[in-house]
């Protein structure tokens, strides 16, 4: 269980306080690590309780990641009084319309959050890494959306196809630098992004979606822990550049 061990290591993780990304930050505290939980405000202390809950260290960074300055200097302030080894960047908003009704402000929106913030933290944290000698490993989370292109959906497809290229690029960048960048992409998850799809009267989408689902279930936010500590972990030293898809078989069908 040594490969899998992240006791000594500390990992920066946006949009932690639900869902899947509150998953992964328990998950890898469970594995030994600490956790920076960047997020919108104090309030929201459930994830920074079960960590505490653990025996891992965490700290909650105040941030809005659909603010360029709010972005900007985020990891240079962030590092000055921790070292991170790990950046989870699972932040993410949907706005769906038909492609012809998406406004500047929402695409301008669904952009900044999903792609030039990554890109951002990616960037700064890269160079942070790379300065400091430091072995990073580096964990965008993708969708189903960076392949496939989805219905009333054109802004969020289009920056998570972006989050998946990204990936590539940087892991072809900073693989020789001992970083390892991939990604996860969930396939239908039940957390609060799709509670209006799961709950609608009409259940004609919603059992189009679980009738192709190979396991036949809506994955849950916990099916993330087990991917993500992989990807941070020894046990995944060779791999780097890649998208792990947890869908519960949908891309195969």
């Amino acid at each position: 269980m040594e490969l899998f061990s992240l006791v000594g290591k500390t990992a920066l993780v946006t949009g932690g306080t639900r869902g899947i990304g509150q998953a992964i930050a328990i998950g890898l505290a469970e594995a030994g690590a600490d956790i920076v939980l960047v997020q919108r405000n104090t309030e929201e202390s459930a994830t920074k309780e079960s960590i505490d809950a653990l025996g891992s260290k965490c700290h909650i960074v105040v941030a809005d990641l659909s603010d360029r300055g709010s972005v900007h200097g985020l990891i240079a302030s962030v590092t000055e009084t921790h070292r991170i080894d790990i950046l989870i960047n699972n932040a993410g908003i949907m706005r769906r319309f038909p492609a012809t009704e998406i406004s500047q402000e929402v695409l301008d929106e669904v952009m900044e959050v999903n792609f030039n913030g990554p890109f951002i933290l990616c960037r700064d944290m890269g160079r942070y890494w790379i300065d400091n000698k430091i072995d990073g490993r580096l964990i965008n989370i993708a969708s189903l959306s960076t392949f496939q292109g989805g219905v009333r959906m054109a802004a969020y497809s289009a920056s998570k196809g972006a989050v998946g290229q990204l990936t590539k690029a940087l892991s072809n960048e900073w693989a020789q630098h001992k970083i390892r960048v991939n990604a996860i992409a969930p396939g239908y998850i039940a957390t609060d992004m799709n509670t209006d799809t799961r709950n609608n009267q009409d259940q004609t989408y919603y059992q189009s979606i679980l009738t192709r689902i190979p396991m036949g279930h809506w994955g849950k936010p916990e099916d993330f822990k087990g991917p993500a500590v992989f990807l941070a972990s020894d046990a995944s030293s060779y791999v780097s550049g890649e998208t792990i898809v947890v869908d519960g078989g949908w891309m195969a069908r």
